[in-house]
């Protein structure tokens, strides 16, 4: 049992270094994609207006006449647009943000690599960013406690998802305060499907509620905040993120997802208050903290939150 269950941590940290790999493509260029999505659809829009006219005075009054220079300024954007080359998850290859070099098959190792280039560009020695290999050790250490713990199982797969799209969640949103909607449903999806299919240990009506109310108890925090402050408090993906947290863990887990979260905030503040890296008057994702909490149940185990925190629990029997 002990050298079964060995085998398929190891193996599955073995696949966790490689999708790690993968994952730091997702983490850079998902953002990119989605900013040249929205300036594909601002563009489109204000070309519309030149074949509907009637767009703009329904927006800004019967009298008002689009600026001049705007269907020009338009079509011009939509040229330079035009121009881009492809940009996805696949292409084009990987290639250094500095001088460009192409990285090579044996420079995208995982972590061996990192260490036999010493942290540097091959072609400009320009420095490496840490972060590339830590991404890749925390999802291959991820993934061989999902192995560990649910073996080579679709449990133990849909798990490794959970993990993986969390550190893409934690991290995007760490740089751009932006959660993309394409990774949050398809980690709602993927809960609801799993507690449908038994894989979670989730049942599907705490799933469906736990969905529900994510969503809903977030959705008053934002419109309260907003109805009160005149500005928004947080974005909409994290109504969204703590929807798709619910789906997988159950509505019964949601005060105790709230509670760590904020603890991992509380880490995280101070971190980067200590690093420097907290700059005054410069707001501070939520998403993270969500997306931390997440990752923090699936590493200690969703019944022993229940052993941590029984308080958080008081509508367990109710909703069961």
């Amino acid at each position: 049992m002990l050298v079964s269950q060995g085998f398929d941590a190891a193996l599955a940290g073995v696949l966790g270094l490689l999708i790690g790999s993968f994952l730091n493509v997702v983490i850079y260029r998902t953002p990119v994609m989605m900013y040249r999505d929205w300036l594909n659809d601002a563009v489109a829009n204000l070309m519309s207006v030149k074949d509907m006219p009637s767009l703009w005075s329904l927006v800004f009054g019967p009298k008002a006449q689009p600026p001049a220079g705007l269907e020009a300024a338009a079509d011009k954007a939509a040229v330079e647009l035009e121009k881009l080359p492809r940009f996805d998850l696949m292409r084009p290859g990987s290639r250094c943000g500095s001088c460009g070099h192409e990285i090579r098959w044996y420079e995208n190792i995982p972590v061996l690599s990192y260490l036999a280039l010493r942290g540097r560009c091959g072609a400009c020695k320009t420095r490496i960013s840490p972060r590339y290999p830590l991404v890749e050790l925390a999802t291959a250490a991820l993934f061989a406690l999902c192995g560990h713990r649910f073996g080579l199982t679709p449990t133990g797969a849909l798990w490794a998802a959970f993990a993986a799209l969390l550190v893409c969640q934690f991290l995007i949103d760490f740089d751009t305060q932006f959660l993309p909607d394409s990774l949050n449903y398809l980690l709602l999806w993927l809960g609801l499907i799993g507690a449908a299919a038994g894989w979670t240990g989730t049942s599907l009506q705490l799933s469906v509620w736990g969905a529900v109310f994510g969503y809903l108890s977030l959705w008053l925090v934002y419109h309260g905040y907003l109805f009160v402050m005149k500005e928004e408090g947080m974005g909409q993906g994290d109504l969204k993120l703590l929807a798709a947290l619910g789906a997988w863990l159950g509505a019964d887990y949601l005060i105790a997802i709230i509670l760590i979260s904020s603890i991992v905030g509380a880490v995280l503040g101070l971190g980067m208050r200590f690093s420097g890296k907290l700059d005054k008057g410069v707001p501070i994702a939520f998403g993270p903290f969500l997306a931390g909490a997440g990752l923090v149940c699936l590493v200690i185990g969703p019944g022993v939150v229940k052993q941590w925190v029984p308080f958080a629990f008081p509508l367990g029997p109710w909703l069961h």
